[in-house]
């Protein structure tokens, strides 16, 4: 059955390419979720106040792989240690958050996290919280990374 995954892990292009390559994952959307304005656009994420972070929707066969991996991957590609910056980007669109869509998907976070704390020097400081609405990124944004590579 094809599910959804949300989540923040830093700036989206990155996640985005990571987790696009993964077998099972059938598509993927970057953009902005868990803030305060409708239809934010990519400057009023990085210069105002919306409190969106960028995030990656992503749809997966959850025959072919679990939520559960998808998780996995999360912590691994990131800093889930640093509030509001991942490497030189900071600000709050750059926070690690995980969005559940239902108890099942929180129980499979916050399980996870605590599995995953011993391994970190620091507290994990990943927000888990209730899916929002997910505002689809420009296009310019969307596999970004792969665009590039493709055009060198």
């Amino acid at each position: 059955m094809i599910q959804k995954a949300l989540f923040g892990a830093g700036c989206f292009w990155g996640v985005e390419e990571h987790f696009r390559k993964l077998n099972g994952i059938i598509k993927t959307e970057v953009g902005y979720s868990g803030g305060n304005t409708e239809n934010p656009t990519y400057e009023s994420v990085c210069y105002n106040n919306t409190d969106h972070a960028e995030v990656l929707q992503v749809d997966f066969d959850d025959e072919i792989i679990a939520y559960e991996t998808i998780v996995e991957e999360f912590w691994k590609c990131h800093d889930p240690t640093t509030i509001d910056r991942q490497g030189p980007d900071v600000g709050r669109q750059y926070r690690s958050v995980i969005y559940y869509f239902d108890d099942i998907q929180k129980n499979i976070a916050e399980t996870s996290m605590q599995k995953h704390q011993p391994s970190f020097n620091n507290m994990i400081v990943t927000e888990i919280t209730k899916a929002d609405t997910f505002y689809r990124a420009e296009d310019y944004h969307q596999k970004y990374i792969q665009k590039r590579a493709l055009s060198e």
